[in-house]
């Protein structure tokens, strides 16, 4: 019996759009036109465009696109590393449920549209891909348990190479063997650490993880298709990435209903540019204001209840910058109190130093729940003290964006750069699977 990293090889380069469900196609395009969005409004931001130039001068001229206004066309590498860094770089992205430690879309769209734009590629073709990568990505994401994150690796930087290798290597038409390569190189090139949120400084790096991953999913993919061979017990092996990365893992877990059930149905897509511990406790508290009218002046104190790494990670209530203030619960909480939180503008610089926002944010306690407790690890009590001793209570299972307000974030996040071209992009995305080539994604 094949060892599991040959077996998910095998499927990931036999898999064809023929093969997916039309729930499966749908969930792609909404993961990819989300992905879109997110890196569209992530390409104006200070860190993104160190990231573009870097890939714009070091990179020679190419059929690749980056994801903003007027960038040159760059090499498929540069442009994965690119719109990698776009994608994640506000905290728009799109994860999946339950949680496995991976990040579909920025891991998965940025590598295949750098490919399927290089190769000539049309819809049909980047929607397999993307979703072999998250075949692939989603059950390695599984296996360890998310226990990576146990260790200080930021997880989807760990397990975006190998999502990215995959997404990249359908496109490229590589063999099952070749396919193996590939995953056998990306694990040598998994990466990212969560020193930022343990010493709550330099959270611009988090960025680069995911366009790290891309970059190196490009790598590899192409490196394998041209002969490089590597290990084709990545994953599992004594000194696999599961062994070396994690502190639990499960090897069966990398193949469990392989070609029978789609994890790519998983993904969900967020609704705040937060971490997704804080999207339960802002729809909670955003709940509970619309119901009561409060204001943040009448606000005693705020505690949450939830998973014991909200508790743990995200109980930041003096953020020292923009990425920080997006990792930190408290903070989320009190500036939507005073902005719509699901703007991306409302997290800027002004709010960063805002004493009133400051000063709420103290006043945010954060509890993880009992062990054993049965609650999903997105989920989140929020209790509010008023002053005059009123208490007021909501739980909210997860916060997530309901697939029906997709569209609206589009247009939220794409208006600013895009104007009216906004709508037209949003409806060819929708009907990507028509589309015969993809040269005009991200031609703005």
């Amino acid at each position: 019996m094949a060892e599991e990293t040959v077996r998910l090889a095998e499927y990931a380069a036999g898999l064809g759009f023929r093969d997916l469900p039309a729930e499966v196609v749908k969930k792609a395009k909404d993961a990819i036109a989300d992905t879109a969005a997110a890196a569209i409004c992530g390409s104006a931001l200070p860190w993104s465009r160190i990231l573009v130039d870097y890939a714009v001068t070091n990179a020679a001229a190419g059929k690749s696109r980056v994801l903003g206004p007027g960038f040159p066309a760059v090499t498929a590498p540069a442009a994965a590393l690119a719109n990698g860094g776009l994608a994640h770089a506000f905290e728009l992205d799109s994860l999946t449920r339950p949680g496995a430690g991976v990040h579909p879309g920025a891991s998965l769209l940025p590598p295949a549209l750098a490919i399927a734009q290089q190769q000539g590629a049309g819809g049909r073709a980047l929607i397999a891909a993307f979703v072999a990568g998250a075949e692939t990505m989603v059950r390695i994401g599984r296996a360890t348990f998310h226990s990576n994150e146990e260790r200080g690796f930021h997880a989807p930087g760990t397990t975006g190479p190998f999502g990215a290798a995959v997404a990249a290597g359908h496109l490229l038409g590589i063999g099952a063997k070749e396919m193996a390569n590939a995953l056998g190189i990306a694990g040598s090139l998994a990466a990212g650490l969560l020193e930022f949120a343990a010493r709550q400084r330099g959270g611009m790096v988090k960025r680069l993880h995911l366009g790290r991953a891309c970059e190196s999913g490009v790598l590899a993919a192409t490196l394998a298709g041209r002969g490089f061979r590597a290990p084709d017990t990545i994953l599992e092996g004594r000194f696999g990435f599961l062994s070396v990365f994690c502190e639990r893992s499960d090897a069966a877990l990398l193949t469990k209903a392989l070609g029978e059930e789609f994890l790519t149905l998983t993904t969900v897509f967020k609704r705040y540019p937060c971490h997704i511990t804080a999207h339960a406790p802002l729809k909670a508290l955003q709940e509970l204001r619309s119901e009561h009218g409060f204001s943040p002046e009448e606000i005693e104190s705020i505690q949450v209840f939830g998973s014991e790494r909200m508790a743990s990670r995200h109980n930041i209530p003096e953020p020292a910058d923009l990425m920080l203030a997006q990792y930190s619960v408290p903070f989320c909480l009190a500036l939507s109190l005073y902005r719509d939180p699901r703007e991306p503008g409302a997290f800027d610089e002004a709010a960063l130093t805002d004493p009133k926002i400051r000063g709420l944010a103290r006043r945010v306690t954060l509890s993880a729940r009992p062990p054993g407790s049965a609650e999903g690890a997105m989920a989140a009590t929020v209790r509010v003290d008023l002053k005059g001793g009123r208490t007021l209570e909501r739980h909210e299972a997860d916060g997530l964006l309901p697939p029906a307000d997709l569209g609206d974030k589009f247009l939220r996040l794409t208006r600013p750069t895009l104007g009216k071209g906004a709508e037209a992009l949003f409806e060819r995305l929708r009907h990507l699977d028509e589309e015969e080539t993809l040269d005009w994604l991200g031609r703005f």
